[in-house]
């Protein structure tokens, strides 16, 4: 799971071409249309019922390629300066020009504000075609969310903020250069806390090796720099997830040591990789989208004591961020 303190606190108790279908700015469970109820795929993981999408992308201010990816959900009340909700929710465009975008709720299942200065990081500032794959970090050290983000595809950037709205300048936290030369891409990262050993952050992130997109991981003791990697990639494609992985979130539940993480299938998975990223061992299909062709880049978040998925909904092209609970 992530580092959030609604986690650890638990809240209040506790490619992409087929238009999702979704209600406009969702307010409650039934406005969003709830799918049947799954079942679980993969045994001691829980099920995931779609409840519907997040945004309705025809009211967008800024969508310029009408792909929405890559969510990331924070909780902020109580965290961030004058925040505009209980909850921030970083998203982008896939393809150029990209931009980071920020939208805004008081709970999980909206109904989902878009902020009117987005993009809030536009590609224009890095001189790249392409800014997208937000994941936002917040860091009590010193009050502030470190917000991960690609462009290009070869490099990753994190940027700071204490108001989760304007970011510093990002800097490059990774690109191909500190990976083997066969990696041609090193994005999708998303950072969260190493399980046994206080003080260090992992990095899961796809590289794409020799044509295969492949999860990697990287570690520091700075959310901001020092960061290294691993040479070999610590999952790869298996029979069943259509030859290429990406999206990785890592899993605490369970006793830890899994990535949850998004395949070629268009499904998601789960892989065993333990608490000291020494194993792969893939365990199955843990969601499958109910209503659009796909599902991808899976991010959690838990309020009142319910497990919510944010991912991307829909073939590469036509995507929509959509919200799953866990029954």
């Amino acid at each position: 799971m992530d580092t959030d303190r609604e986690l650890a606190l638990n809240r209040t108790t506790l490619n992409r071409r087929t238009l999702l279908i979704g209600a406009a700015a969702v307010g409650s469970a039934a406005a969003l249309g709830i799918a049947p109820p799954a079942r679980a795929a993969v045994p001691g993981f829980p099920a995931f019922t779609r409840l519907g999408a997040a945004l309705d992308k025809s009211s967008l201010a800024y969508n310029p390629t009408n792909e929405l990816i890559f969510p990331s959900v924070r909780y902020v009340a109580g965290r961030v300066r004058n925040p505009l909700g209980a909850w921030y929710m970083y998203y982008a465009p896939h393809d150029p020009p990209g931009g980071i975008c920020l939208a805004y709720a008081d709970s999980l299942t909206g109904p989902w504000r878009e902020f009117p200065g987005n993009p809030i990081i536009p590609r224009e500032r890095y001189g790249v075609s392409h800014v997208s794959s937000p994941h936002a970090v917040w860091n009590d050290a010193d009050g502030r969310i470190y917000l991960f983000f690609h462009g290009e595809n070869t490099t990753t950037r994190v940027a700071t903020s204490t108001d989760g709205r304007s970011f510093t300048s990002g800097n490059v936290v990774l690109t191909t250069a500190m990976l083997p030369s066969n990696v041609t891409e090193t994005s999708y990262a998303r950072v969260f806390p190493h399980p046994t050993q206080s003080g260090i952050h992992i990095m899961l992130f796809m590289g794409n090796q020799s044509g295969t997109r492949k999860i990697f991981i990287g570690w520091s003791h700075s959310l901001a720099s020092g960061w290294k990697f691993k040479h070999d990639p610590l999952i790869s494609p298996r029979a069943g997830e259509g030859g290429q992985l990406s999206g990785a979130h890592y899993w605490s539940r369970n006793g830890g040591g899994h990535v949850v993480y998004h395949s070629g299938a268009g499904t998601i998975h789960v892989a065993d990789v333990g608490t000291s990223f020494d194993r792969e061992n893939h365990l199955g299909v843990l969601y499958t989208e109910p209503v659009a062709t796909r599902a991808a880049a899976p991010s959690f978040a838990e309020e009142n004591g319910r497990l919510h998925m944010f991912y991307e909904a829909g073939a590469r092209g036509n995507t929509n961020i959509a919200i799953a609970r866990a029954d």
